[in-house]
């Protein structure tokens, strides 16, 4: 239990709001429970070019992680969380990866999933936000406070998500305030299919439309 836990030392954040999926991550590194390794890692990744990727845990886990992803999204091309289930499943069924002592976030334009080796795959409540590692607690608090407070509204994704990590480096000892960040911002519908949509009703009315005030 102590090895899993000095495993996580970190904040990851995501924030989903609007066409907009923001992830960010902290960059320290801690050795035990006093030893600050270096305050310039990164632990966000990308599985391809359309899904970001933010670790807790160890370098050499996470890149582990990551090239099982990759393997998976090839094989299931466009099923984000059909990808992230088999991963999960092969994560703890297999007696080498059943080591890997890590959870991550994964985010594409339409989905966020939070991922862990007990073969969880679980989505963020309706706020859109998930946060994972020792300082997730307190980046999810405050970034649901942001969201809850009046004038909400106006705030962004990322704005939201920079807010909480800020917080949460303030209060985690093993957090640091510099943070990486990427962010995918959903694709408009095209307009073939919003033109069809639309010109049908006009059709029907156009007779009337000279005695419509």
């Amino acid at each position: 239990m102590l090895r899993r836990t000095l495993l996580t030392h970190t904040t990851i954040c995501s924030v989903r709001k609007g066409n907009k999926v923001v992830l960010m991550g902290d960059r320290r590194v801690t050795l035990g429970q006093s030893v600050i390794a270096k305050d310039s890692a990164k632990k966000l990744r990308r599985a391809g070019t359309d899904v970001m990727v933010g670790f807790a845990g160890s370098t050499a886990d996470a890149m582990t992680l990551l090239e099982k992803l990759e393997g998976k999204l090839q094989e299931y091309p466009g099923q984000l969380l059909r990808a992230c289930v088999e991963l999960a499943k092969e994560w703890r069924g297999d007696k080498m990866l059943r080591r890997l002592e890590a959870s991550m976030i994964v985010c594409d334009e339409n989905e966020t999933l939070e991922i862990d080796g007990s073969g969880n795959v679980l989505t963020p409540e309706a706020d859109g936000i998930v946060a994972i590692g020792s300082g997730g607690m307190y980046a999810k608090a405050a970034a649901r406070a942001l969201v809850a407070v009046e004038g909400a509204p106006q705030l962004d994704a990322e704005y939201i998500c920079r807010e909480a990590m800020r917080v949460a480096g303030s209060i985690d000892i093993f957090s640091n305030s510099s943070v990486d960040i990427d962010i995918i911002v959903k694709k408009e519908s095209g307009p073939p299919s919003t033109a069809n949509e639309t010109a049908a009703p006009p059709a029907k009315s156009d007779v009337a439309t000279p005695t419509t005030p």
